[in-house]
């Protein structure tokens, strides 16, 4: 269900951490520290709001965030929006040799970084999704940590563009 700004910023804080849950994948905890940047005079702001709440946070929290994504196309339940995110970008219809790849970029990637390849796969495709795990695989893990939060950030945009008019 979409939001307008004047309902988002009427909600108390436990009806927005309820109706924006899902923003940060599995944690719930980023739209209620985000709820304290209220009131928000734009969709830009809400989603600064909650950039800002990920980047606050201690080292430990944000990679727990990380971790609660899933594999690109792994076999792990997904979040609704997670669903709908990587069948857009094609992720439900690889070739085997596709799958093949995208299974052993992600254990190579979990064996290197000990987190999930982020991406923020709206608007992107199954080959670009694959150019940016070879070249991000060759980062250092404090490249590729900032780089995740990064996309994460860029997720929470897409999903608050998604439920907020």
């Amino acid at each position: 269900m979409a939001h307008n700004l004047a309902q988002v910023n009427a909600m108390s804080v436990d009806a927005f951490t309820i109706n924006f849950a899902d923003i940060a994948e599995h944690s719930p905890w980023v739209a209620t520290a985000a709820a304290t940047a209220r009131p928000f005079a734009s969709k830009q702001a809400m989603i600064d709001g909650f950039c800002h709440a990920l980047n606050q946070a201690d080292r430990p929290a944000q990679l727990a965030l990380i971790i609660a994504h899933p594999d690109l196309a792994g076999k792990a339940k997904l979040t609704a929006d997670s669903h709908s995110e990587q069948s857009g970008a094609g992720l439900d219809s690889l070739t085997t040799d596709e799958l093949t790849r995208f299974t052993a970029l992600n254990a190579s990637y979990k064996a290197k970084f000990k987190f999930p390849f982020i991406f923020a796969v709206k608007g992107a495709d199954k080959h670009q999704i694959l150019a940016g795990f070879e070249q991000r695989i060759n980062n250092n893990p404090q490249q590729e940590f900032a780089t995740a939060l990064e996309n994460i950030c860029r997720i929470f945009m897409f999903r608050i563009e998604d439920q907020v008019q």
